[in-house]
């Protein structure tokens, strides 16, 4: 199950675990990312929280936990290759993992055809 956030994150959902990214429509907007900062592995979040940071050569931008629940993973290599997020933002450019606390929570969420159109 794959869910946008009008704050431009996708998450798709894998059992109990979701993995968290940028959009592509993001990636773009920032240019070129230059730094990417990841949350703690057992970091517990509460939805809206600041939960990584990117950072391209216009601005820094807080990304913010679209769920509530612990973050299981996150991507090293995102931060070793922050170009990574903007060249397969949904692929090999994911930030982290989140289990979340209620699977009920993504269904308030947009659908890909919801965020394409919000995204225009």
């Amino acid at each position: 199950m794959l869910r946008f956030t009008d704050e431009h994150e996708w998450l798709k959902l894998e059992g109990e675990v979701a993995t968290v990214g940028i959009t592509a429509h993001a990636a773009e907007q920032l240019g070129d990312l230059v730094f990417i900062e990841l949350p703690k592995v057992g970091a517990k979040l509460k939805k809206g929280d600041a939960a990584a940071v990117v950072e391209s050569v216009k601005a820094a931008s807080d990304v913010y936990a679209p769920v509530a629940g612990e973050v299981t993973e996150i991507n090293p290599a995102a931060v070793d290759d922050p170009g990574s997020v903007a060249s397969d933002p949904q692929g090999a450019g994911w930030l982290y993992r989140i289990r979340l606390d209620d699977p009920a929570a993504l269904d308030g969420l947009m659908d890909e055809a919801a965020y394409a159109a919000m995204a225009k």
